[in-house]
């Protein structure tokens, strides 16, 4: 799509130097798809929801230093639909200037993907191109942050404004590397800029990279060789939900597996900052194990929400509370040989009391209201005094 005022416009190719928060950028008969995990991994991906949940750009922001006071940018994104549900939101992207957010657009035309809960069965409908228009900016040179949509995948086609742009020099900010599920994915938040680890990162200062995949925090090797290659002088793997809502794997194995995920990363961050964030407060799960199926009776009311349908009397199972207990023996064992493992209780984050307040709406996921609560307590539990990533701030 071709603004009216095209002519007047300035044109600027998207590159890497524009963008943070992704780990590729695969060219496209349009543009460029943002992704979050590279082409190696994303080979030995082996299923369609990690597949989706890493090409939605969770984190990934256009930066750009400018005096525009107008900008165009033309995407084409890929919408989520769930048949049986009601209609998802369309994703937003945040528009900051100089750290605060002024505006928030969604895009026209896009692909839809819709999946049946019921079957798995997916459909894809493609769409056109869609523009962004942010107007009204503030005269001067100011930092420009446009943050793409947590929830949905879009590739970046062109981008124009009324006055030059360049990259944002180097601030000298910590690099944050976070690793979790879909609640550190961005589900049910407002916005990209206010997912739990976008405000996190804003509280501590430091630029976020954003690894939490939806349904996919499931201590996958590629994650780890990934996370083990990327540059980062923090780190924090959160580890748990997906292992039981998936039924993915029994006690026997998960100890051994955490070791092997931390070892792994430990091969390219030896003294890294590394912190271990144990599950938040899921009640479904605190005692029953997996796997989380679809609630029909909800659905049935036009309502997304889960339920946990494992056997609570099979010890070999994992529930929320045994892996708490086992990762504060994990971290605990490795501090003999490392010096910086550190630990939050996802509790502290979020906690059976936070529930009564604020529950999770489909009985996984948090809300708006929630990702920020989230977010203040990370920052001050991590980035505070005397927190694990306090020294790096």
């Amino acid at each position: 799509m071709t603004s009216a005022f095209a002519d007047s416009w300035l044109i600027t190719p998207i590159t890497s130097d524009l963008v943070r928060g992704a780990l590729e950028l695969e060219p496209t008969a349009l543009g460029l798809r943002p992704h979050r995990l590279p082409a190696w991994a994303r080979a030995q991906v082996p299923d369609g929801q990690l597949a989706m949940a890493e090409a939605q750009p969770s984190g990934v922001r256009l930066v750009l230093r400018t005096a525009a006071t107008s900008l165009e940018i033309d995407v084409l994104p890929t919408r989520m639909a769930y048949r049986g549900a009601p209609p998802r939101p369309d994703g937003v992207y945040d528009l900051l200037v100089d750290g605060v957010l002024v505006d928030q657009q969604s895009a026209d035309g896009g692909h839809v993907h819709t999946i049946d809960m019921a079957t798995g069965a997916a459909e894809l409908t493609r769409g056109p191109v869609g523009t962004l228009r942010f107007s009204g900016l503030a005269a001067g040179e100011k930092d420009v942050e446009v943050w793409l949509p947590h929830n949905e995948a879009t590739e970046l086609v062109a981008l124009r404004s009324d006055a030059p742009v360049r990259p944002v020099p180097d601030r000298g900010h910590p690099v944050w590397v976070h690793h979790g599920s879909s609640i550190s994915h961005g589900s049910n938040a407002a916005g990209p800029s206010t997912t739990w680890p976008a405000l996190a990162a804003a509280g501590g200062g430091v630029e976020l990279v954003n690894l939490g995949f939806g349904g996919s925090a499931l201590l996958d090797p590629f994650t780890a060789r990934t996370i083990r290659d990327v540059p980062a002088d923090l780190i924090s793997v959160k580890i748990g939900i997906n292992l039981v809502n998936t039924d993915l794997m029994r006690l026997r194995a998960f100890g051994p597996a955490v070791h092997g995920f931390l070892d792994t990363i430990r091969e390219g961050h030896p003294t890294t900052q590394l912190l271990v964030v144990s599950p938040l407060w899921c009640e479904i799960h605190e005692e029953t194990p997996g796997p989380a199926a679809p609630d029909l009776s909800a659905l049935s009311e036009g309502r997304l929400g889960f339920v946990a349908t494992g056997d609570p009397a099979d010890g070999t199972r994992l529930t929320l509370r045994i892996i708490r207990e086992q990762l504060a023996a994990i971290v605990a064992a490795r501090a003999a040989d490392d010096a910086h493992p550190h630990l939050i209780d996802g509790r502290e984050l979020y906690g059976e009391a936070d529930a009564v307040d604020l529950p999770l709406p489909d009985q996984l996921h948090p809300d708006a209201a929630t990702h920020r609560l989230i977010g203040e307590r990370f920052a001050a539990l991590a980035f505070g005094a005397g927190g694990a990533f306090s020294a790096q701030r």
